[in-house]
């Protein structure tokens, strides 16, 4: 018999009834039933119910025993009597009759149960994460974690796409965050920055010629934790294709994720092809460029219907340069009017001014804007979006960015209030044609919108001869439920293209030679057509697992402020270490108290 175990937790059934077997597990919780004691005995694979009377061999060890100690339990398998059978439980048929009882490794007294499923504070889970993800809910993420990603391996090799490993320690790289440096014993005073993504590595293996790449990637950027955002590090999907176009990116990357999602959710899938948004239309029906698909809900453009109108706070504002949205709010015109107020209160706390609206009834509307609208406008504004009698819409007056924002989370705010967001489904779609630049709102100075190294639509000639804001590019995003799960594009693998839209930016050539010597040296040896993308591995997971919080899907996670607790990092290095890196550490100024 072997020295542990000769079953899994996981493994009884009625057919081992007479059987001696081995277990070795954790006391994942003991009942006490008089003369008899129960201990529901767990591993990895599952539970077993084991028994011992009062007077068996042993009772003492096992009554005094802690939960969560590691014990090997041997004894004969034995039918559980009709009344006292588990349906729950694979093994429930059964159980275990203890009679010799070895204790592993005991367990002191918990800092927080494994059994049960209560929530924890942050600050005890992360400190104690060995025991967080003993329990069943976590255990499970990590596992359905683990299984999606050798679904998408082997989604992706039968496609044709080899897996490479590129490069930890790398250049610094203007990505969009900042980067973790990390300093050289070698060379005193320089440092190698951890990758933001494998995005250069991953085009230099196309000018390379290996056509089709991909890797569960890790990346580290040094950012602000969120709920869909892990502070420091993550993992995608990265992968890159050479001479493709956009469509090409699309099918191959659809159905792995059609696939995997179908695979390890009960949830309706969006069928591939999925459906295709360019960024303007996103960002004026559904107020942002990460639409939640699953709320029925569209903004509707009205500002021709408030301007020179009688309601003078929007006539006035449009005649400055402001824009009104509307957003529906179907079969509301009974509610009370505290839902409207409600409303009001809320766009108050995101920062506007507040947030009008109409109840539409009696072939006219109702409420102060109402008033001053007039029926012919009203009429208008109901065949504009699609609305009428019994109907109330709420009205968002900004500049364009504010404008649309402010709806865009009216829009979810009401899908959510009356109920309407489609329950048991994943609805993806593709954002397209994003602006190649913007304007910084700070500062007014054109910026990249997106990802610099891509191919504008109408390449060099759109670059030397549009407006730069009315240049689009071929860079899309992937989104589900709301959710953006990667960003992408086909990538500019022109020399002369790439130098010429980072001049845009302010980047003379010289720069651009210097910054991104790697790859502008690459291209002048021949680079083919070539783009890709790299959707989060975490935030896949997250929402097959419909959670809500990246950390309950990764293994050890860092708290909000980017400290692991549990291994108490970050923490000061040794002065031999820094001596060694010819370092020495500036303690920061504390800011004068007045």
């Amino acid at each position: 018999m072997h020295a542990y175990r000769t079953h899994t937790c996981n493994d009884l059934r009625e057919d081992h009834v007479g059987e001696r077997v081995r277990l070795s597990g954790w006391v994942h919780r003991k009942r006490d039933h008089g003369n008899l004691l129960f201990i529901d005995l767990r591993d990895h694979y599952g539970l077993t119910q084991c028994v011992i009377e009062i007077d068996g061999p042993g009772f003492d060890k096992v009554e005094h025993i802690r939960a969560e100690s590691v014990v090997t339990i041997e004894g004969p398998v034995v039918k559980r009597t009709d009344d006292t059978i588990n349906p729950d439980l694979p093994t429930g048929h059964v159980e275990v009759r203890i009679e010799e009882f070895t204790i592993q490794s005991a367990a002191q007294e918990l800092p927080m149960p494994v059994f049960g499923e209560q929530e924890y504070p942050e600050e005890i889970r992360l400190k104690y994460r060995f025991l967080d993800l003993r329990r069943e809910r976590i255990h499970k993420n990590i596992v359905l974690r683990s299984k999606i990603i050798s679904s998408i391996r082997r989604r992706m090799v039968d496609q044709g796409f080899l897996e490479y490993q590129t490069p930890i320690l790398t250049a610094s790289s203007p990505e969009g965050a900042r980067d973790f440096l990390v300093p050289s014993r070698l060379h005193p005073g320089n440092f190698y920055a951890l990758p933001q993504a494998p995005q250069q590595f991953k085009q230099l293996l196309m000018v390379a010629g290996f056509d089709r790449y991909f890797q569960i990637a890790p990346c580290f950027r040094d950012e602000d934790a969120r709920a869909d955002r892990s502070p420091g590090e993550f993992y995608q999907l990265d992968m890159e294709m050479s001479f493709v176009t956009q469509d090409d990116v699309f099918a191959a990357i659809e159905p792995v994720l059609h696939g995997v999602f179908e695979e390890f959710s009960d949830w309706d899938v969006t069928p591939a092809p999925f459906p295709r948004i360019p960024y303007h239309e996103a960002k004026l029906k559904y107020g942002t460029d990460k639409p939640d698909l699953r709320n029925p809900l569209e903004i509707v453009d009205v500002t021709e219907v408030f301007r020179g109108s009688n309601f003078g706070i929007f006539a006035k504002a449009i005649e400055a340069g402001s824009v009104v949205r509307a957003i529906p709010a179907p079969n509301t015109g009974d509610k009370a009017r505290s839902f409207f107020d409600k409303m009001n209160d809320w766009a108050r706390e995101q920062g506007a001014p507040g947030m009008g609206y109409i109840i539409l009834a009696d072939g006219g509307g109702k409420g102060p804007i109402a008033n001053n609208l007039g029926d012919e406008r009203i009429q208008q504004l109901k065949d504009l979006m699609g609305v009428g009698d019994g109907d109330g819409v709420f009205f968002a007056c900004d500049k364009e960015h504010g404008a649309a924002d402010l709806a865009g989370k009216a829009r979810t705010k009401v899908g959510q209030d009356l109920d309407l967001i489609e329950p048991g489904v994943f609805k993806f779609c593709w954002i397209v044609d994003f602006p190649m630049y913007e304007l910084d709102e700070k500062t007014g100075n054109l910026q990249f919108s997106h990802n610099p190294f891509s191919m504008p639509q109408g390449g060099l000639d759109a670059l030397q001869n549009q407006d730069p804001l009315e240049i689009i590019s071929y860079q899309y995003d992937i989104v589900c439920n709301g959710v953006e799960l990667s960003s992408g594009a086909i990538r500019a693998h022109d020399p002369d293209i790439m130098a010429a839209a980072f001049e845009k930016v302010g980047y003379d050539r010289a720069r651009v030679e210097e910054e991104f010597s790697g790859m502008m040296n690459a291209f002048k040896y021949g680079a083919p057509p070539h783009g890709g993308i790299a959707p989060g591995i975490d935030r896949i997971v997250m929402l097959i697992a419909d959670e809500p919080n990246l950390r309950e899907v990764i293994l050890f996670p860092m708290n909000q402020v980017a400290e692991d607790l549990m291994m108490g990092a970050p923490a000061p290095a040794m002065k031999e270490h820094l001596r060694e890196l010819h370092l020495r550490v500036i303690e920061p100024v504390e800011p004068h108290k007045h």
